[in-house]
């Protein structure tokens, strides 16, 4: 018994075939010397095709149109336009978000103190988290969604991380994860959330720290807001009053995460032990073992 051929799907005759374009791609990634080179072809493959990257190889193909989309992406790529502004997405933890010009892309190491911070905010019924320089809110919305108890607030001052922020929020918040508060300050403002002084359970920071001259890679320095990467001369300008005002707000006993630059393992738990009003001051380190954020707990009151 003879079986007949399947036919081709109506529109796939002049399409290309997936896996050459991506062999092609990985190349042209590779020779501009990315390192993931294979992985972000795929990720830029999957976006012009509309298709999640597990489904990538069961498409039919690329049109010419879409082939062309694609050599653009990946021109753009190599000369080293981050993948989040290509594709117009970032992942974080459990969520999708957001990004384009103007907002620091979050980092995979930053998750680390949105971890931390979970673990803290957990051992309180309905715990107060602050995000200071929340960017982008990749950590604020992590704990919305990872402790749907917790009233999570968000501080912003640049107005384009501020659209990306309030665009992430609604599309948080119509996915079904708990609203979170946007506030437009700048964090250094000495009546920043005065409404929530003495009351917050946990507060976390990822704020500019790059010491000012540090070499960063072309995809930062290109593309990230210079605002939200360095902090000034020795990288410690909006350190040193975010401690400030983690000591004003916290709650006696709350709990507070600072991410910095690796250079800044002793320095920044020296910063906090000198304030004199904290305790269990500690540096942690990012999965390389690198030294990546400080915490500290608000002191309690004598007696």
């Amino acid at each position: 018994m003879t079986s007949t051929p399947r036919q081709p799907s109506e529109g796939t005759n002049n399409r290309h075939p997936v896996p050459p374009a991506l062999v092609r791609t990985t190349r042209l990634l590779a020779a501009a010397g990315i390192e993931t080179a294979r992985p972000e072809a795929e990720l830029l493959a999957a976006h012009v095709l509309g298709v999640s990257r597990g489904r990538l190889l069961l498409v039919d193909g690329f049109t010419a149109e879409q082939l062309a989309r694609l050599d653009e992406l990946v021109a753009r790529r190599a000369g080293r336009e981050p993948l989040q502004h290509l594709t117009g997405r970032a992942g974080f933890r459990r969520l999708d978000l957001t990004v384009g010009p103007g907002v620091f892309v979050p980092r995979p190491e930053t998750e680390l103190v949105v971890e931390w911070g979970l673990g803290q905010a957990r051992q309180v019924a309905r715990p107060l988290v602050v995000d200071l320089c929340s960017g982008s809110g990749a950590i604020a919305l992590a704990v919305a969604q990872e402790a749907p108890t917790a009233v999570v607030v968000a501080v912003e001052r640049s107005p384009a991380a501020l659209t990306w922020l309030r665009r992430n929020a609604t599309e948080r918040a119509a996915a079904g994860d708990r609203p979170i508060r946007v506030v437009d300050a700048d964090v250094t403002d000495p009546a920043l959330l005065d409404d929530l002084a003495g009351r917050v359970d946990v507060l976390l920071c990822n704020p500019p720290y790059v010491p000012r001259g540090t070499e960063v890679p072309a995809e930062v320095a290109g593309h990230d807001p210079a605002e939200a990467v360095f902090g000034g001369a020795d990288g410690l300008d909006v350190v040193r009053p975010v401690i400030g005002q983690a000591a004003r707000l916290l709650r006696p006993g709350g709990a507070l995460a600072i991410e910095h630059d690796d250079t800044h393992g002793l320095v920044v738990p020296e910063l906090l032990a000198a304030d004199g009003r904290f305790d269990s001051v500690a540096d942690r380190p990012d999965l390389t073992g690198r030294p990546r954020f400080a915490t500290a707990r608000r002191r309690m009151p004598p007696g």
